[in-house]
């Protein structure tokens, strides 16, 4: 996958991999139609973030959730 092409798949891509990797049941809010090609570079930045670690605290999934959050589409 190449993740440096700003695209509808690549925001899809990244989302669900973060989903998956975090495994948190509140993420199933979180859907790829809830974000767009104007904040591709911050959920990149995201997604590298996620992608790096192996293990998670309470207080950084959270602090992800909010950051995604904070990236939806209309806020």
């Amino acid at each position: 996958m190449n993740l440096t092409e700003k695209s509808t798949e690549n925001v899809e891509y990244m989302i669900e991999q973060i989903k998956e990797k975090l495994r948190v049941l509140n993420f199933g809010a979180i859907k790829p139609s809830h974000f767009d090609e104007n904040m591709y570079e911050e959920l990149k930045d995201i997604y590298e973030l996620v992608m790096k670690k192996n293990s998670f605290s309470p207080n950084e999934m959270q602090a992800i959730a909010e950051e995604l959050g904070n990236l939806r589409k209309g806020q």
